[in-house]
């Protein structure tokens, strides 16, 4: 119920983020020079379509879904990734999903019980 929530909250977070950064170019400033330099548009639709995917892992794993169990470590993994490659734009914002998408990661893989029949 917690990787839930979390998903379901990091997910609506990242929607918001990519809209925001699609909608218009100056709201994120880079800070710096950075090796993943993308377009803001490019990294706004990024988020968007992590983020929905994310929002609907979360409604799976609300679903019991054991298939949204290992979706949601993966997505929380490419978030870490997405997330570190972000830090130029927001790094204290960055930094925070990167420590509750370890809270989901730890929390999906700790609550994980296999049925033996």
């Amino acid at each position: 119920m917690f990787a839930a929530v979390l998903l379901l909250v990091t997910g609506c977070l990242a929607i918001f983020q990519g809209i925001a950064a699609i909608a218009n170019d100056d709201v994120y400033a880079r800070i710096g020079h950075y090796v993943f330099e993308f377009d803001l548009t490019a990294w706004g639709w990024i988020h968007l379509i992590v983020g929905i995917i994310v929002v609907l892992t979360g409604v799976g794993l609300f679903a019991g879904s054991n298939v949204a169990r290992g979706a949601g470590i993966a997505l929380a993994g490419i978030s870490v990734i997405l997330n570190f490659m972000w830090l130029p734009y927001q790094p204290w914002w960055s930094i925070i999903i990167i420590a509750i998408d370890v809270f989901i990661i730890w929390a999906l893989c700790t609550s994980w019980t296999h049925a033996t029949d």
